[in-house]
């Protein structure tokens, strides 16, 4: 193929041609689909319904949750769907929207928790003047639209970026529509324009880290000058969910797409790009309820049908008062 106007969709990568194991793919994703949107949704209702909750720090781990069912969403359902209809074929508009919205929801997930960072910074390191500068309704709510509209132009800019040049083949070996290997099949030097949208990406990201980490050598010096050991157990215990969550998805991330592809389909590829695009949004609420005593309280048996639509009721009426 020598231009992309002839290529009306992507041929993505199978996992088997044994029904056996397709069929065992499948169940895999589903269930750990159906475990990442039973976890994010319950923080979220815990978020929501619980007044307790209601400060900067779990209102910014709510919209990261909702970002993390939302990365899952665009491309696991598409991966079941074809392990159903026995189908590798992904549409052209379909791998543009899929490119588009994963970017997007990644970025946002970047931005959010160096958010976050700062949040724990103001929250540790300067408490006495938190609720000015982190007010919910004022600051919160600009923060987070600044982080969904940073993260639609991340995905905008990519997704250019990635489609302006012509491919000359449609054979994508991955299981979805990932940027490093749709470039290795473009077929003119258009491609240098996605090069330079990565750079750029990989100098924000690099920023990123560099922010969080003075962020937490400030929080840890303050930590210790913390005479309580409760005191301290409690600032550790929301900082240290962050950290994990965030270098796992650096780490895994950088090494996906920063790895040289390979021109034949690589285990270890696959391996990677599962690691950052499925397990952070498995792991995020496991990892925030472990840790998160706060979280640990509205969860278990506060969750049970009856208590929890007392809950919501309970919620609205002194709401309402």
């Amino acid at each position: 193929m020598a231009n992309q106007s002839f290529i009306s969709e992507f041929l993505l990568l199978e996992f088997s041609a044994i029904q056996e194991l397709r069929i065992a793919y499948f169940c895999l994703f589903l269930i750990s689909y159906l475990a990442t949107l039973t976890g994010n949704l319950l923080i979220i209702s815990a978020v929501v319904f619980d007044y307790h909750l209601h400060t900067p720090m779990y209102f910014f781990l709510m919209n990261l949750a909702i970002q993390d069912i939302a990365s899952v969403s665009v491309l696991i359902p598409k991966i079941m769907l074809n392990y159903v209809l026995n189908n590798r074929y992904i549409s052209y508009s379909g791998c543009v929207a899929q490119v588009l919205f994963f970017i997007s929801f990644v970025g946002c997930d970047v931005a959010l928790l160096t958010v976050m960072a700062y949040d724990r910074y103001v929250a540790i390191c300067n408490p006495l003047q938190y609720e000015l500068i982190m007010n919910r309704r004022q600051t919160c709510t600009r923060i987070v639209a600044m982080v969904w509209l940073a993260g639609l132009t991340y995905g905008v800019l990519h997704t250019s970026g990635t489609f302006v040049t012509p491919f000359c083949s449609n054979v994508v070996n991955q299981f979805f529509c990932e940027i490093p290997q749709l470039l290795k099949l473009a077929c003119s030097e258009l491609y240098l324009i996605e090069i330079g949208v990565v750079i750029v990406s990989v100098a924000i990201g690099v920023g990123c880290c560099c922010f969080i980490i003075v962020t937490y050598v400030h929080i840890f010096m303050t930590l210790l000058e913390i005479s309580s050991r409760q005191g301290r157990q409690k600032a550790f215990a929301t900082c240290l969910p962050h950290i994990i969550v965030f270098s796992m998805f650096l780490l895994t991330g950088s090494i996906a797409y920063l790895r040289p592809t390979s021109d034949t389909p690589s285990y270890l590829d696959l391996i990677f790009t599962m690691i950052y695009s499925m397990l952070p949004p498995l792991l995020n609420p496991i990892i925030y309820s472990m840790r998160n005593e706060a979280i640990k309280k509205v969860s278990a048996p506060k969750f049970y049908p009856l208590t929890f639509f007392k809950r919501i009721h309970s919620h609205f009426r002194i709401e309402t008062h």
